[in-house]
């Protein structure tokens, strides 16, 4: 008979991603782990697999959020242009925040992981392209609607948009000037004309 597990697997899952977010794969102990999911190593091997595993769910549960609280952000708006400026100015908001600044998981992973783990840099690659696709959705209904003008590129412009969301959210982890990240966000955000 299989024994039944006696705590929420999700729960236990958002715990873990929680840690890793705050510390980083290399840095979080299997301690840390146990200490803040409340349950014990055997648990976690056998509802997880090992560390790295256990990781890998947190990144892909962690992108799944991620990716839905972008499209909210951008569908969520009438106007394409004010949902890319909600979007931009929250990662800014959240930057210079007291509270703890975390940056984005995933490109925590991008830095820490991508460069010498292959599983890693595809999955970190896999929500760039995710986002992008996103991005260009946006786009399009602002093409449609009139809001955006006609001649630009909308997949070319979603993917640039990506790499300036990716370059903003690294930068704020050492919390720049306040009018170096406003004036580059207000230039960023003329791309959508």
């Amino acid at each position: 008979m299989v024994r039944q597990r006696e705590f929420d697997v999700d729960i236990a899952l958002d715990a873990a991603m929680q840690i890793y977010w705050e510390k980083g794969f290399e840095a979080t102990s299997l301690s840390d782990l146990t200490s803040r999911m409340g349950i014990q190593r055997p648990s976690i091997y056998s509802a997880f697999g090992d560390k790295k595993e256990l990781f890998e769910a947190a990144l892909r549960k962690y992108t799944t959020y991620h990716s839905s609280n972008v499209r909210a952000k951008l569908q969520n708006r009438s106007s394409v242009k004010e949902g890319f400026r909600t979007l931009f100015e929250g990662i800014v908001e959240e930057g210079y925040s007291e509270s703890c600044n975390r940056g984005c998981f995933c490109i925590n992973t991008m830095v820490e992981l991508a460069p010498h783990d292959e599983k890693f840099e595809i999955l970190t690659r896999e929500h760039q392209m995710y986002l992008s696709a996103i991005f260009q959705e946006a786009i399009e209904r602002g093409l449609r609607s009139g809001e955006l003008e006609t001649d630009m590129n909308p997949k070319a412009l979603a993917q640039t948009l990506v790499v300036s969301l990716i370059g903003l959210t690294v930068m704020m982890k050492s919390r720049p000037e306040r009018s170096f990240i406003n004036n580059s966000v207000e230039i960023i955000l003329t791309l959508l004309k």
